[in-house]
């Protein structure tokens, strides 16, 4: 399926640019994802999705397949799985950044495929959780890394692959990245009204098929 999303930040765009390219950076900002090692051009690690009382991790990797930074065009492929062997999710994510006024406008299309229990929830719930997230990401984005306060992280990021390397003798492979635990991304949460509306069918009939049941025992 497609997802069509835009949003604006408040930064002209060389240096938009320069930070949506910087996956570790912007990492915290990621609802539910949590960066835990780089490796080259590749960047690995896991996204938690709770689905009502179910929470699903997706293990897996993101690699840039595209950065044109003449048009200021990006792709990003990532891949995931569950890591129970329940479903999986594919994404290939293309981002277009053009100047507006003062600050940069950001289109985003994202070609997504997802099996397991989140793909019952269809394309209208799934474009209504990316708005909110995508809002959520952009909100944190703005509050700290765009606002300063998320230098120090990227300048330490630098200083941690330099001293990875050294420990390992300049020896090739992953650098690991430490991190704080990500919270899982509520599903119902996030998706709010559609989501109940599309839910309230479902508990209605299991809601009937309880009351039968109950009714057979006691018979």
């Amino acid at each position: 399926m497609e997802l069509t999303n835009e949003f604006r930040v408040s930064v002209p765009v060389e240096q938009a640019w320069a930070v949506l390219t910087d996956v570790e950076r912007i990492a915290p900002c990621m609802p539910g994802a949590e960066l835990q090692e780089v490796e080259g051009d590749e960047y690995r690690g896991v996204v938690k999705v709770k689905v009502g009382p179910i929470t699903a991790q997706y293990k897996g990797k993101a690699r840039f397949e595209e950065r044109d930074e003449a048009v200021r065009r990006l792709v990003l492929r990532a891949e995931g799985r569950d890591t129970r062997g329940a479903g999986n999710a594919n994404a290939t994510v293309t981002a277009l950044l053009v100047p507006d006024g003062d600050g940069t406008k950001v289109s985003v299309v994202t070609d997504l495929a997802v099996t397991g229990k989140v793909a019952q929830f269809g394309r209208g719930v799934l474009a209504d959780v990316s708005a909110k997230l995508l809002g959520q990401f952009v909100e944190c984005l703005e509050s700290t890394v765009l606002a300063g306060s998320g230098s120090s992280a990227g300048e330490a990021g630098a200083e941690g692959e330099g001293e990875g390397e050294g420990e390992a003798g300049g020896e090739a492979g992953p650098r690991r990245i430490e991190s704080a635990p990500a919270r899982p991304v509520d599903l119902f949460d996030a998706a709010g009204g559609s989501m109940a509306k599309r839910a309230l069918p479902v508990v209605g009939i299991v809601v009937v098929l309880w009351l039968l049941l109950r009714r057979r025992r006691r018979g």
